[in-house]
């Protein structure tokens, strides 16, 4: 059913800066979502007892889970940024420099990204 130019889709939002800050907040809660089951297996590992535990400490020494581990520091920032900015918006209310918040929003999380690189390396 084809939209008439009163119903058409307007994407001219989807360039703002706040949109990309409620994206990434939106994909940072999925991919710690996602997450949940994986760090619950690992604790389930440790309750089978230390052999168990040291085989799976063993098996994740390696590059690709410290990038992993460095990708789940990211995403909580990211979405702890971004809940910061949420509850900005709701308490503060709308303001001129919504940009600055999404800009901070995601420098606060390279920045803490970047020091558990530096720090775990």
């Amino acid at each position: 059913m084809p939209l008439d130019a009163t119903h058409r889709l307007d994407l001219r939002a989807r360039n703002h800066p706040a949109y990309w800050g409620f994206v990434l907040h939106r994909l940072s809660g999925i991919g710690l979502a996602l997450f949940l089951p994986l760090h619950f297996w690992a604790l389930g590992q440790a309750i089978q007892g230390e052999a168990a535990l040291d085989g799976f400490l063993r098996w994740t020494d390696n590059a690709l889970f410290k990038f992993a581990e460095w990708g789940l520091v990211v995403l909580l920032a990211l979405h702890l940024a971004g809940g910061l900015r949420v509850m900005a918006l709701e308490f503060l209310g709308w303001r001129a420099r919504q940009k600055d918040l999404v800009a901070a929003s995601a420098g606060f999380a390279l920045l803490i990204g970047l020091l558990f690189l530096f720090h775990a390396g």
